[in-house]
């Protein structure tokens, strides 16, 4: 399908126009729009489980009152974010991939921005809420039960939505004082801050710095302190005298760091080489921005949910209610 299709979308294609562009048109892969009803399929599968995942997890948290502990709440957290992270993006690329390139209007291409960008930035700190829950019940028990109260959790929950709408806004504010007078086709899925910038006819310098520094700033120190944490928890775990304890912990702790360097490796390879990956297929960039906020939903309720024992018990009994 190409864009003549869509003609009366094209608001403003010449290099000498300054009109404020309407539409934009999302295109999908570059170079792979024969096979993207094939790639739907395990894109489709991996939303399904995602959002059922989450939901259960959210649900048996709520359920049982036995759950209502910091550790479960963070839980939950999580999963409330996963759950909006893949709803912004994932249905809107699938219609992509079953219909062919989709409009989207300026102000519905910054909202799904805002949004993708600011629950981003929300995942990354609930992961590091969490970590730091078991590094202080591992590392600091005693003081497990002062430091982490009810008011303690609300307050964390509403400093990780002030940090990201307050980081975010800028790059919002950033792109709207950009002219766009070329072309309105965004090579991509869904609408992200440098895929709408690189449209701009004026200089998006400032974009990509801001970006390229708030990420920095947040997921990249999130990084950081997570990585500590975790090396300070293998550190105590390896004391323990018991080895079913140690066991018992490696295990646990080596499938939260895996989902962690995925989450991260991902979302970090993307992201540079959006801005400096100039040889890179423009098919594989798109791709891996649509896995790195696409996987660890997937991930997230298996591993933080089924293999932890009080969630995946209290699911059996949830399943097995009715009867």
């Amino acid at each position: 399908m190409h864009l003549k299709d869509f003609g009366y979308l094209s608001v403003t294609t010449s290099n000498y126009t300054s009109t404020p562009l309407i539409v934009f048109l999302l295109t999908g892969v570059p170079g792979l729009e024969d096979f993207q009803i094939w790639i739907s399929i395990p894109f489709s599968f991996m939303y399904l489980l995602a959002v059922t995942g989450n939901g259960l997890v959210m649900a048996v948290v709520a359920w049982d009152r036995s759950l209502h502990e910091p550790m479960y709440f963070f839980l939950a957290m999580l999963a409330l974010n996963d759950v909006l992270l893949c709803t912004v993006t994932v249905p809107k690329m699938l219609l992509i991939f079953w219909h062919g390139p989709s409009p989207s209007t300026f102000h519905a291409c910054l909202t799904q921005m805002f949004f993708v960008h600011a629950l981003f930035l929300s995942e990354s700190a609930v992961l590091l809420a969490m970590a730091f829950d078991r590094y202080v019940a591992i590392c600091a028990p005693l003081h497990y039960a002062t430091l982490f109260t009810g008011s303690l959790i609300s307050k964390v929950a509403l400093a990780l939505t002030v940090r990201s709408v307050v980081v975010v806004i800028p790059g919002v504010l950033l792109i709207l004082r950009l002219h766009f007078c070329r072309s309105n086709i965004i090579h991509h899925t869904y609408c992200e801050n440098m895929s709408i910038a690189k449209l701009a006819c004026n200089n998006f310098a400032l974009n990509s710095i801001y970006g390229l520094t708030a990420a920095l700033l947040t997921t990249g120190l999130d990084f950081v302190l997570i990585s500590l944490s975790y090396w300070v928890i293998l550190r105590t775990v390896l004391r323990l005298p018991s080895r079913e304890a140690r066991t018992k912990a490696f295990g646990t702790c080596g499938a939260h760091i895996c989902v962690i360097l995925i989450f991260y490796t991902l979302a970090f390879f993307s992201f540079f080489t959006h801005r400096f990956g100039n040889h890179v297929p423009r098919h594989t960039l798109i791709l891996l921005a649509n896995l790195y906020l696409l996987v660890p939903p997937t991930m997230n309720p298996i591993v933080y949910g089924i293999k932890t024992k009080q969630i995946r018990m209290k699911l059996l009994e949830l399943c097995s209610y009715p009867k």
